[in-house]
């Protein structure tokens, strides 16, 4: 259920309200200030302003929207052309209340409420245009970041990599692309098989190395087992 507005009511009622509402809006876009009490205008303010925004967006739908609230069709026209194109680069505060003392009689308080169409300083557009220009060159920034970080990260992975194969078994050497020996390690490892063949033995030039070791006692160590048995790899080492 929705909260109802705080502090007095304008008019009799709900509706009576929103006409008066629409009535001062109208009057507002019109004349572009006028004089009230200053609990109309207060009252007044966000509701002018959500219609200014209204007319920002420029499109069918919040035309019809402001249509169904303020019924001059040529208050509306000047809204959506001259006041919406005024305030184009404002991102807020479209109206301004000055008081101006207590009304004869009464002693109402009252003040004026105003369109500020003014252009934005040009501080402001200094900063808009920073904060803009910022912006885009944190974008184009952003991939080519993302790019260096992914370079620089593939050698280093494939270093992390390689150190822990190389860390993986004492006295092994990684595999090699050309299944060549690498200096010093001449006995090959196979790791699906967990079996490790030593130069001249009789599956070694058919076998693809995983892992290469120094010797067979390596290889033993790391829990390879001497491929058909150590009097054949032996035999066949001899």
């Amino acid at each position: 259920m929705p909260t109802p507005t705080k502090g007095p009511r304008l008019g009799g009622g709900p509706a009576h309200e929103r006409l008066m509402l629409a009535n001062l809006a109208a009057a507002l876009f019109e004349h572009k200030r006028i004089t009230t009490t200053v609990t109309k205008a207060k009252r007044l303010k966000p509701y002018a302003e959500r219609l200014v925004t209204f007319a920002k967006r420029g499109d069918l739908a919040s035309r019809r929207r402001v249509l169904g609230l303020i019924s001059n069709k040529g208050v509306v026209h000047e809204l959506f052309t001259d006041i919406a194109q005024a305030v184009e680069n404002r991102d807020g505060g479209y109206t301004r209340i000055t008081k101006i003392g207590n009304r004869k009689g009464d002693n109402a308080p009252m003040a004026v409420i105003e369109l500020v169409l003014e252009p934005v300083s040009a501080k402001q557009a200094v900063v808009a245009e920073a904060t803009a220009a910022a912006k885009r060159d944190a974008d184009k920034a952003a991939p080519a970041a993302e790019a260096v970080e992914t370079e620089e990260a593939a050698p280093a992975a494939e270093a992390v990599e390689t150190e822990a194969a190389e860390a993986k078994y004492a006295g092994s050497h990684p595999a090699t692309a050309d299944n060549e020996a690498p200096e010093g390690f001449p006995v090959k490892g196979n790791e699906d098989s967990m079996k490790f063949h030593v130069p001249g033995s009789r599956w070694y030039d058919a076998t693809t190395a995983e892992v290469w070791f120094d010797s067979a006692e390596s290889a033993a160590a790391a829990g390879f087992a001497p491929a058909g048995g150590d009097a054949a790899q032996a035999v066949e080492a001899e």
